[in-house]
């Protein structure tokens, strides 16, 4: 009987000595597959990046251009250019002037899809900067007719930094970052 009980010890060892390594080579397998298959799904993960990414940049580039040309329209002395007084009334010309900017704004509210929100509300504070501009130099007193008010915004265009160079620079350090 005890020689039975050695044989049976001696197999159980044998069996042991085969299953043990293989379950450590399974292991060691699984653990090498599974680290491989991550490192797939990074790689695709950063080509599908790429390719997004080489479609996605014209469109963002295209709303940048878009933005900067509504920056140059609403320049007020570019703006006054374009726009003119029809009847010589100072306030009919200032909300004519407010409206065109508005309107153009509004033409371009689908492009802050494609910019970022820092740069859009630099926009926006540019925007509203140029409406503010043009309400203050409109209420005062001294200024009577539209011609008037046309002159003294040129004038004080002259004096000072129109609120959308300020957006403009900022559009050409972001788009820098792009390219």
């Amino acid at each position: 009987m005890k020689i039975l009980q050695i044989i049976e010890i001696s197999k159980i060892i044998d069996l042991l000595s085969y299953t043990i390594p293989s379950i450590v080579t399974g292991l060691i397998a699984y653990y090498f597959f599974l680290n491989h298959t991550r490192t797939e799904e990074k790689k695709l993960k950063i080509l599908a990046l790429k390719e997004n990414q080489k479609y996605s940049l014209p469109i963002k580039l295209q709303a940048y251009e878009r933005m900067t040309l509504f920056l140059e329209r609403i320049n007020p002395s570019k703006l006054l250019i374009r726009i003119t007084s029809v009847n010589n009334d100072k306030n009919s010309y200032t909300i004519s002037l407010i409206n065109t900017i508005e309107q153009e704004f509004e033409h371009n509210l689908a492009q802050q899809i494609y910019i970022s929100k820092q740069c859009w509300d630099v926009i926006i504070t540019s925007k509203n900067a140029t409406i503010q501009l043009i309400k203050r130099i409109s209420e005062d007193d001294a200024v009577k007719t539209a011609q008037e008010l046309r002159e003294v915004i040129l004038q004080n265009m002259l004096n000072t930094t129109p609120p959308s160079f300020t957006a403009l620079a900022f559009i050409k350090e972001e788009v820098k970052s792009f390219i």
